[in-house]
């Protein structure tokens, strides 16, 4: 076998391999062979096919079969004989086929990178300190409350927090614009899910009334067609429900599996809950800022063949959060390209700081990750003894240790700045990037 690399690009190579006609051909007669021992063809006996006739029949196929597991094998020798890493799977393109003739093939492919990481010192991370209050506890359970409630239709006046049916129609300039109606929509009043200004404006409206009201649109309005626009809509209210809230009993306590005796109890339960979930929003805020700072303070070619895999993890993902009703194919490669490049180029980045480093999984530390996520459940020793049979899904307990190991360790370099702020400030500031 001959082998030479050329370097095409920081991270593309194209290797030439040849190999003898002798062992190419000898492989393409062997295969001939098992053929006519197993083939069928009308007018031969089972096993007595003439070896010319296979060969006419079936010689070319067979040698494009040899050849593609000819050049597969070759390849993947060459690499360890090289000693080189590739990222993805190859671009064969075969140069002469012929019998008797020397195979020779291009396989253009690309490498991982080599890294130089940035100065860690540059890298700015703002840690967010939080505490839970009473309100917060207050406004937790109400809007658990809430997320059980039934609604009561009601002729008063419509006041915060009720719910509307409305018919809408907007117009800038006098002319109707696209995605500014819909009938028979239902409105949380101050849920803020309309532009600001308009919940506020029909708040006070009641059933059967039609109203007109004007707001402007946002600057930052994510279409740009309409930001900072001065806009009128025609609403007709439909209906007025005002929600019903559930007590806070035994059985609404074990609708959120909690088991608890009294209110006291729950809001305990809750505020328990409510702490797990600061400290992982905190530890997410972290973690993005690191994340942020390391991609921006490094240069990195980003190998086309990861981007190409992640894409296709997120398209699955996002079939799973679609119930499964769309082929991931139908979903444009585009629309999750730039989240895939910052993926991929996270996940290396990360890779380089273990491997300069010589970061571990601290066994420790996976214990207590395994513990803490146990304790969420009602049988948490169950769920203990699934992590430690399940060599998989422990593996993802200790990828997540070695990238807490990773935070901390830039961490310790970088410029740390603390933020004091609201808890429900802490929760949307810590959502973890996808």
């Amino acid at each position: 076998m001959q082998v030479s690399v050329e370097t095409t690009s920081n991270i593309e190579r194209r290797m030439t391999i040849g190999v003898p006609a002798q062992e190419i051909d000898q492989a393409v007669q062997k295969r001939l062979q098992e053929t006519a021992r197993t083939v069928r063809l009308n007018g031969f006996r089972p096993g007595k096919v003439p070896m010319s006739v296979v060969k006419r029949r079936f010689g070319d196929s067979v040698r494009q079969e040899v050849v593609g597991e000819v050049m597969r094998d070759n390849y993947i020798k060459a690499l360890q004989e090289q000693d080189i890493n590739p990222a993805g799977w190859p671009k064969f393109e075969p140069k002469t086929m012929e019998e008797g003739k020397d195979l020779e093939f291009v396989a253009t492919f690309e490498v991982l990178p080599e890294i130089e990481l940035g100065d860690l010192s540059k890298i700015s991370v703002e840690k967010l300190t939080s505490e839970i209050t009473d309100k917060d506890v207050d406004n937790m359970i109400d809007n658990l409350r809430r997320q059980q409630a039934t609604m009561k239709e009601v002729k008063r006046k419509s006041k915060n927090k009720d719910v509307l049916t409305i018919d809408f129609k907007g117009f800038i300039d006098g002319e109707e614009f696209e995605g500014g109606a819909a009938e028979g929509h239902r409105l949380t009043l101050g849920s803020g899910q309309m532009i600001p200004g308009f919940e506020k404006a029909i708040q006070g409206g009641k059933a059967g009334e039609d109203m007109e009201i004007e707001v402007t649109f946002p600057e930052d309005y994510h279409n740009e067609e309409l930001a900072g626009k001065p806009a009128k809509f025609e609403i007709k209210i439909h209906k007025v429900e005002e929600p019903q809230l559930p007590e806070l009993d035994s059985e609404f306590f074990k609708k959120f599996g909690i088991d608890a005796e009294d209110e006291a109890a729950f809001r305990e339960e809750v505020k328990k809950n409510m702490e797990r979930e600061l400290k992982q929003a905190i530890s997410n805020k972290v973690k993005n800022d690191v994340v942020d700072g390391l991609v921006e303070n490094t240069e990195l070619d980003v190998p086309a063949a990861l981007v190409d895999q992640e894409i296709d993890r997120l398209r699955q993902d996002a079939v799973q959060r679609f119930g499964g009703q769309v082929d991931f194919q139908q979903l444009p490669k585009e629309i999750f390209e730039e989240q895939a490049k910052r993926r991929v180029k996270t996940g290396l980045l990360f890779q380089e700081v273990v491997k300069q480093n010589d970061l571990k999984a601290d066994p420790a530390k996976v214990d207590e990750k395994i513990q803490e996520i146990a304790s969420t459940y009602e049988q948490p020793e169950e769920v203990v003894a699934h992590f430690n049979s399940n060599p998989e899904q422990k593996a993802q307990i200790e990828s997540s240790v070695l990238e807490d190991a990773v935070v901390d360790h830039v961490l310790a370099q970088a410029k740390v700045k603390e933020k004091k702020v609201k808890y429900e400030e802490a929760v949307q500031a810590g959502q973890p990037q996808r």
